[in-house]
């Protein structure tokens, strides 16, 4: 891959991905999907369900190379990607603390995660293992896990799902909290276009199955002003822009 710019850190260009279903069917998940992500930019894919947005993070993770087209990551900085999945994937038999010192570089196993363990509220936490605790404690040792190794590309795949509202809304916020004192640039599947109002500088909104992009929504409202009141206004643009995207 060839080193990006700093206007557009995260380039996509997939020119289409197909699978084979479970019956031998031929699906084209993605057609002619393309858009940026600017530097220190947090941007989240919004679609519905089964359109293609974690297949999308799956490809930019190089987990999924069957695909024709191609794309470029960011580079400067420390380099390193990380990833937030649906599910925790901690280790059983590891500690808190010690799953995410896992993921460090050897030399940086000994860093102090003293502030990163606070502000996630894990500080009482780092020495119980996964099976001691509850799936929000244990999305917050994910959310740990990534920004400990200062990414220069964070991706997350729908972080909160399954979550009842009241822990997801407290782990939105954490997520903001850690991710405001150190940007990085960021890029989240969702499909809740309330969480993505919240969290984002911009949303890029992807169509049905084939997914191609439908257009760019930009939230230009400071995070700190996302009021409910707010938010219910940025409903109102997005959906003048995008009627019918739910």
């Amino acid at each position: 891959m060839q080193p990006v710019g700093a206007v557009a850190p995260l380039r996509v260009d997939i020119v289409e991905k197909t699978f084979r279903s479970a019956q031998g069917v031929s699906v084209t998940a993605l057609k002619n999907l393309s858009f940026e992500v600017r530097q220190g930019e947090f941007a989240c894919l919004l679609g519905p369900s089964g359109c293609g947005k974690t297949t999308t993070l799956r490809i930019l993770l190089g987990l999924d190379r069957q695909f024709s087209g191609s794309f470029q990551l960011p580079e400067g900085g420390s380099n390193r990607i990380a990833a937030v999945f649906q599910e925790p994937t901690l280790l059983p038999w590891r500690t808190v603390e010690q799953n995410v010192r896992l993921a460090l570089p050897k030399g940086l196993r000994a860093k102090n995660l003293d502030g990163l363990f606070d502000t996630l509220g894990l500080a009482g936490m780092r020495s119980l293992y996964p099976a001691e605790l509850s799936l929000g404690l244990a999305r917050r040792a994910a959310l740990a896990r990534a920004f400990a190794t200062e990414p220069a590309m964070l991706f997350l795949d729908e972080p909160f799902v399954s979550l009842d509202g009241r822990t997801a809304e407290q782990l939105r916020h954490l997520l903001l909290t850690v991710w405001s004192a150190r940007p990085t640039t960021a890029l989240m599947v969702t499909h809740n276009l309330t969480e993505a109002l919240m969290l984002s500088d911009r949303i890029i909104v992807l169509s049905p199955r084939p997914a191609h992009v439908l257009g760019i929504f930009d939230v230009r409202l400071p995070r700190q002003h996302r009021s409910p009141e707010a938010t219910s206004d940025l409903l109102l643009s997005f959906h003048q822009q995008f009627p019918g995207v739910t």
